[in-house]
């Protein structure tokens, strides 16, 4: 993530308050002088570090620790507090039938922005709807049509026809049945004045329930006088930080929007379908200080769940195959980048940091189970018992990998049976049953 620098040293400043032996002004001033370098790397304004600064240092030496909070953990949890404060408040978007109106300059992403807002609604049960009312840029029609077929959402465009506000009117009422209707339009380029004006007019055709801004992470500082200006033309009700896992920017572009008192709707964090994610503040910064954001995570797996329906009566009888295993990695796939769902994890908000180079060799391996398994016969997945050396060098060679690295999988395999095993053998089937139906109901009872 293109905030890993910033997370990183923030998470430094938070170490050496967590290992000191006392807090007192020197430790404090140290502290913070990290936290300031941290957010100036990060392109935060200058004026808001400096009063966040100050905000810290003045709680951090003159309020007094809750009951049950030791001093170190009162300044953390201040630092915690005051950087939510610095990002400012989330945009509330319910989860409920309505119409989005997307605008935002050209090259910010709004085009795929636009299929992976109505993607992340259908994720969340809602029928979503995209209508293209970008009639100026060459290439946006087919684009949008593309990336919404793919992801099995309704489109409306009228190829060729250059009134925009008479495309939007009449997909609007083509996905009138929908739940979300979100209209793309046209990026503005300088904030041209025909372009603005044409912005209006559809807006005064869909009146939105949302006027979300789509702008670039790259922008920065910059953010804040491109917010204003859209909000000065249709009062935007919120924003969307694209590419928010490509530049350093992000803190800038974060801060820039909270100083101009919109706030941030959704952030992009890749290039996938799934990687637009609803933007809250404590939760964003909790990730970015390592405490993990089990939330989020949370609400992941409980997408997928339905699809990814794990047989717990046979796991109760200790059966636990390789086609059960590979569901499991199929679901933790669908989760996001291992990145991405360990940033997710709460590590002490100090503790583990694996590399990127960590990362990428554990999803190599496990990409490389995921094709062993592939090369396996039903029979083979459902009893990993009868791989003789014979059917080891069949699918050694039928995925293109080592027969040691074939046999590390099958040991992999066993090891977590065991483990069900064990588990099955001292809690009892009522209580696993128990704690099976607490994990929700995409597991089968």
């Amino acid at each position: 993530m293109a905030l890993d620098n910033l997370g990183g040293s923030l998470r430094n400043a938070l170490r050496r308050i967590a290992s000191a032996t006392k807090v007192d002004k020197p430790l404090v001033d140290e502290a913070v002088r990290e936290i300031q370098r941290a957010l100036l790397q990060a392109d935060v304004n200058v004026k808001l570090v400096m009063t966040l600064s100050n905000r810290i240092k003045e709680r951090a030496l003159d309020e007094k620790p809750p009951a049950g909070m030791n001093p170190r953990e009162h300044v953390i949890n201040i630092v915690y507090q005051e950087l939510i404060n610095l990002v400012g408040k989330s945009s509330d978007i319910s989860l409920k039938k309505q119409t989005i109106m997307l605008v935002g300059l050209q090259g910010s992403g709004k085009t795929t922005t636009a299929a992976k807002l109505a993607t992340f609604f259908q994720r969340k049960g809602l029928r979503s709807a995209v209508i293209c009312a970008d009639t100026f840029r060459a290439g946006a029609y087919d684009q949008l049509k593309a990336l919404c077929e793919k992801q099995g959402v309704f489109f409306y465009g009228e190829k060729g026809n250059p009134d925009a506000p008479a495309v939007a009117r009449n997909g609007l009422e083509a996905a009138r049945k929908y739940d979300v209707r979100i209209v793309d339009t046209a990026g503005r380029h300088a904030l041209e004045s025909n372009l603005i004006q044409e912005m209006k007019d559809i807006h005064s055709v869909a009146n939105a329930d949302h006027k979300l801004l789509v702008m670039d992470a790259a922008l920065g500082q910059q953010a804040s006088e491109q917010a204003k200006a859209f909000n000065k033309a249709i009062s935007i009700t919120g924003v969307i930080i694209t590419k928010m896992d490509g530049t350093a920017k992000g803190g800038g572009a974060l801060s820039a929007v909270a100083e101009t008192k919109t706030s941030v709707a959704f952030i992009g964090v890749g290039e996938t379908p799934n990687d637009l994610e609803r933007f809250e503040a404590d939760r964003f910064i909790s990730r970015l200080l390592g405490m993990g954001d089990i939330k989020t995570l949370i609400e992941r797996a409980q997408e997928i769940q339905a699809e990814q329906e794990v047989d717990v009566e046979s796991l109760m009888r200790g059966k636990f195959t390789l086609k059960d295993m590979y569901t499991q990695m199929e679901a933790m796939n669908k989760l996001g980048p291992l990145k991405q769902i360990m940033q997710m994890l709460p590590m002490g908000g100090l503790g583990l940091e694996l590399s990127d180079k960590e990362y990428q060799a554990t999803k190599d391996r496990l990409d490389k189970y995921r094709v062993i398994m592939d090369s396996m016969t039903e029979a083979e997945l459902e009893d990993p018992k009868i791989i003789t050396a014979s059917r080891m060098k069949r699918i050694s060679t039928g995925s293109g990998t080592p027969p040691e690295v074939v046999r590390e999988l099958l040991k992999a395999h066993q090891a977590m049976q065991k483990a069900i095993k064990g588990m099955r053998g001292g809690m009892g089937k009522m209580n696993m049953k128990r704690l099976m139906k607490k994990m929700g109901p995409g597991m089968k009872m």
